[in-house]
C-alpha cells in the first residue's frame, strides 16, 4: 500500500505482530481479525512453528483500512472486499465520493419528482376542463 492509512503511522516498526498486538492496534477483538482474515484474501498472516498467526505490517495496514471501511464508512463486507480488490485506499476520492453521495439526496431523483408533479398538475387541469 503506497498511501498511509489513518493510524498507520502509529504502527510500531516490527517485522511481525502477534494477533493480540494487532487486536490492540486495530481496536477490534481477535475473533474479528480471524473472521476478516477468512473474508478478505489480502490478509495472509504467516504461521509460527507454534501455529500462532504472525501478521506483517502490510496486513495490519489492510486491517486498519477494513475497519475504516466497515465501521466509519458504512460499507458491507462485500462492498469493502470489492473496493480493496480494486485497490482503493481509505482516503481515495472514490470512498469520499461514495460517502458524500450517500449523505446527499440524489439531485436527479429530485428533478424526476418535480417533473412527475408537473405532469400530475397538468393532468389534473386537463380533467377539470372536460
Amino acid at each position: 500500500m503506497n498511501q498511509q492509512i489513518s493510524g498507520s503511522s502509529s504502527i510500531p516498526e516490527k517485522v511481525y505482530f502477534r494477533i493480540g498486538e494487532v487486536s490492540d492496534l486495530v481496536g477490534v477483538d481477535p475473533h474479528v481479525l480471524r473472521y476478516w482474515e477468512s473474508e478478505f484474501t489480502v490478509i495472509k498472516p504467516r504461521r509460527a512453528k507454534s501455529n500462532q498467526r504472525l501478521y506483517r505490517r502490510r496486513d495490519v495496514e489492510y486491517l486498519l483500512l477494513i475497519k475504516t471501511l466497515l465501521h466509519s464508512e458504512g460499507y458491507t463486507i462485500s462492498g469493502a472486499r470489492k473496493l480493496i480488490r480494486k485497490g482503493v485506499k481509505a482516503e481515495s476520492p472514490v470512498v469520499k465520493k461514495n460517502r458524500e453521495s450517500s449523505k446527499k439526496p440524489d439531485n436527479r431523483l429530485a428533478e424526476i419528482k418535480k417533473d412527475l408533479q408537473k405532469i400530475q398538475q397538468l393532468l389534473a387541469l386537463k380533467s377539470l376542463r372536460y
